[in-house]
């Protein structure tokens, strides 16, 4: 039996003003954009339940009530698909009702993730948890979260997601400097840098949107000083969890090599919709026959 304490709660900000996709985010939260036929927030919710995590702490802030109202009843319109025999979306809807225990607390300034996060600690407790940021969206054929909870499992203390990239890209990332272990999917960090500047990074391993955290993080984000961009970032924070491995296990991370889609900017978020879409058999086989034929066309 194991004696690290259970992951049960992930927390997941979702305060971002979504900026970079006005004007359709002015009344309609960024998170709230469909991927195919879901909102994109609830792959998130999906993928922390499929991992058998399903007490979920939203962090909000203003204009989010979409959020809370998707994941709730709505009687009139539940009553309304029964009365017209839609039992299938009726259905659906009850799942969606029924897949967490969401809770709710509001982010009043956006300080940034690490803020964020810090927001977290009454529900949290003195217990590990997880942070899932809604930008990346893991295909669930390829799940991240039960690698992690494996490699919290054997190593204890925080677990990151690293992923590849390009060295032309990784100035858009957390950048972690780590070191092997017996294991090759799995490395010890030693040491992190939020958005490099060009000579900067440690390595191609960029920090993605999955983190799980001792409770010590707290403490660190309660003297946290604002960093790049004036914010209060998480990639600070859990490098001095990295520099202290006593205090709190020290950190590790899993190497993902799955998919992931970015739903951060306009041109990845459309990227991310095609690739879910055409992978589909519902709507994919259809869509990349239109799209073959519309590419081959002179318009």
């Amino acid at each position: 039996m194991s004696s690290h304490r259970p992951i049960v709660k992930a927390v997941v900000p979702v305060a971002g003003l979504g900026t970079r996709f006005l004007p359709a985010t002015k009344a309609t939260p960024k998170e709230m954009l469909p991927v195919v036929d879901k909102p994109a927030i609830q792959y998130v919710v999906e993928e922390a339940q499929a991992a058998g995590i399903v007490d979920l702490l939203f962090v909000t802030g203003r204009n989010k009530d979409a959020l809370e109202n998707h994941f709730d009843h709505s009687p009139n319109l539940e009553r309304t698909l029964m009365d017209k025999g839609a039992i299938a979306m009726h259905d659906e809807l009850m799942r969606i009702v029924e897949l967490a225990h969401i809770h709710y607390v509001r982010q009043g300034n956006p300080l940034g993730l690490g803020h964020a996060v810090s927001l977290a600690k009454e529900h949290v407790g003195d217990s590990p948890f997880v942070v899932m940021l809604g930008d990346d969206l893991i295909d669930a054929k390829t799940p991240v979260l039960p690698a992690m909870l494996n490699a919290y499992e054997k190593h204890g203390g925080s677990i990151l997601c690293l992923m590849e990239v390009p060295a032309s890209e990784i100035h858009l990332y957390g950048c972690a400097q780590v070191e092997a272990t017996d294991d090759p999917d799995i490395v010890r960090v030693t040491g992190l840098i939020e958005k490099p500047l060009e000579g900067e990074a440690p390595s191609n391993l960029a920090v993605i949107g999955r983190y799980l955290l001792q409770p010590e993080i707290f403490a660190v984000l309660a003297d946290q000083e604002p960093g790049r961009g004036g914010e209060i970032q998480l990639t600070d924070a859990v490098a001095q969890l990295a520099s202290a491995p006593d205090v709190a296990g020290g950190v590790h991370a899993v190497i993902f090599r799955g998919r992931r889609y970015d739903t951060g900017d306009k041109l990845s978020y459309l990227k991310s919709v095609f690739q879910i879409a055409l992978d589909r058999d519902d709507v994919g086989p259809d869509l990349r026959a239109w799209m073959i034929e519309y590419l081959a066309s002179d318009s």
